[in-house]
């Protein structure tokens, strides 16, 4: 049996300690804020509740694992799961709409036909069967295996793009989201439908390489799926699971240092003074200057240089039910994507941005059915180049969100009862995250600068688990990173990855 530090209790360090726990390691989660859950975060007013991280599940089935694993009781029994249909709605700034089924391509294809027009649909279609592909070249190295230490062949792109000749000129190929919509999708609004899955993520369509068409596809094959009660209720649930498991949990514990000893990891201190000694430690959060000892090659995030960017949230407390027929998730589409892009990668505010409306359908959200809870959700510039701490600012930025929304909610304005702005600067302050950034999934391409750090640190017996480590951010990448770290610290060199 090892002794084994966590340093932070998010949904992917939370899924490496049950494991580590029913592999018959003695876990302990050490955590600096009073909660767990990390980013699944809550806020409740007066009987109205909303999520602070993801609204919605995607790829179920890294949770559904984690719960076989650990445990008898299954996702299922722990959680209600319900798939989103229609999956989401997209309003487009020349007035044309969409609604886009849950989970069916033939149904996406239609739908995008009859709004959009003839063959739109197809030139998506064709689009996914390409993304498809690049799916399947890069699923297990990309998400089920650890990172190699020759990154190379994930320095190539996996999405097969178009070639297209040109008279008296070189062939053309799309290399980045921004080039497949402009070149491949040849429709300004299907453009601005794979620019919205890419900006939703934090990535740039500018420069992410190509392969950020896994996430339309991800999304589009294996379903958008909502937790009854909201995300956080799957933080509690996984949190459940490792107390089952008699993981400890240590809250309010700030780790300020991990220690060294005979050149491999030690131990962990703590900021009352306190040390305490491990055998293995895992960091499942970004790590902050100074907790690391100084190696040749320190953990880090992805390393395009661009800043990461973070989310603004406008939670509104609604007077009034819920109308019939009103769709979970909604896309305000911005009618100028370059200058949102220019804004958001740029350090600045976008004047017209891209805005998600999350409804959802569900009693726990609000204190009866003549009110409505509505989250608003906005990629934005990380804190330090935006003072998101800006009171003027806050309060300007969640009126120009608020009336974007406005296009999809009726009568948003004169519903509103109370609303409550989140921003990086809450972010930060609440993760420990700098700037509130919001990490983005790893994506293969661009000669691997869009990769995260490995789980196996180059310090020996230190292992990262959670968005800031292989394979990235978001609630499934998170979990996924637990269960490889879990396989590292019990298999060790003859891991090759989950299964």
């Amino acid at each position: 049996m090892a002794r084994i530090a966590v340093i932070g209790a998010g949904t992917g360090a939370m899924a490496a300690a049950a494991r580590l726990s029913v592999a018959g390691h003695r876990v302990t989660v050490y955590e600096r804020s009073e909660t767990h859950g990390g980013s699944l975060g809550r806020y409740a007013r007066e009987g109205f509740v909303f999520d602070t991280g993801p609204g919605l599940l995607h790829l179920p089935a890294v949770y559904r694992d984690l719960f076989v694993k650990t445990g008898r009781e299954s996702l299922e029994q722990c959680v209600t799961l319900t798939q989103v249909d229609p999956a989401s709605r997209h309003l487009f700034a020349d007035g044309t709409a969409v609604s886009l089924p849950n989970a069916s391509r033939a149904g996406v294809v239609t739908a995008l036909d009859r709004s959009l027009g003839e063959g739109a649909g197809a030139r998506w279609g064709d689009f996914l069967d390409r993304a498809g592909t690049a799916w399947n070249r890069s699923r297990r190295p990309l998400l089920e295996e650890p990172l190699p230490e020759d990154r190379q062949p994930l320095g190539r792109d996996p999405y097969p793009a178009v070639r297209r000749r040109r008279l008296l000129r070189a062939a053309r190929q799309a290399g980045t989201p921004a080039e497949v919509g402009a070149w491949e999708l040849a429709d300004p609004r299907l453009a601005a439908l794979l620019d919205g899955y890419a900006l939703s993520y934090g990535l740039d369509p500018r420069r992410a390489p190509a392969a950020a068409a896994l996430l339309p596809y991800m999304e589009e094959t294996f379903g958008s799926w909502y937790v009854a009660g909201g995300m956080r209720a799957l933080a509690d649930a996984v949190y459940e699971r490792c107390l089952a498991r008699k993981v400890e949990f240590v809250l309010g514990a700030e780790v300020v240092r991990v220690s060294e000893k005979d050149g491999r990891a030690a131990g962990i201190e703590l900021a009352d003074g306190t040390s305490v000694e491990a055998d293995h430690v895992v960091l499942g959060a970004q790590p902050a200057p100074g907790l690391l000892p100084v190696r040749e090659e320190p953990p880090a995030g992805a390393s395009h240089t661009a800043p990461v960017p973070g989310r603004f949230l406008v939670l509104l407390s609604l007077r009034g039910a819920r109308e019939a027929g009103a769709v979970h998730r909604t896309v305000v589409h911005t009618g100028d994507p370059g200058a949102e892009q220019e804004a958001v990668f740029g350090g600045r505010t976008a004047e017209r941005p891209t805005v998600t409306v999350l409804r959802p359908d569900d009693p726990a959200t609000r204190p009866d059915e003549e009110h409505e809870a509505v989250t608003l959700v906005v990629t934005v510039a990380p804190h330090g180049p935006v003072d998101w701490t800006d009171g003027a600012l806050r309060e300007r930025y969640a009126d120009t969100v608020i009336g974007r929304a406005a296009e999809a909610v009726p009568g948003l304005r004169e519903r509103i009862l109370h609303a409550e702005v989140r921003t990086p600067a809450e972010t930060a302050a609440d993760t420990g995250a700098e700037g509130g950034s919001v990490p983005a999934p790893a994506l293969a391409g661009a000669g691997g600068a869009y990769l995260h750090s490995g789980n196996r640190s180059p310090l020996p017996g230190l292992y990262l688990a959670g968005g800031w480590s292989h394979p990235g951010g978001g609630t499934a990448h998170a979990g996924m990173s637990g269960a490889l770290v879990a396989g590292l610290v019990v298999e060790g060199d003859d891991f090759r990855g989950s299964r």
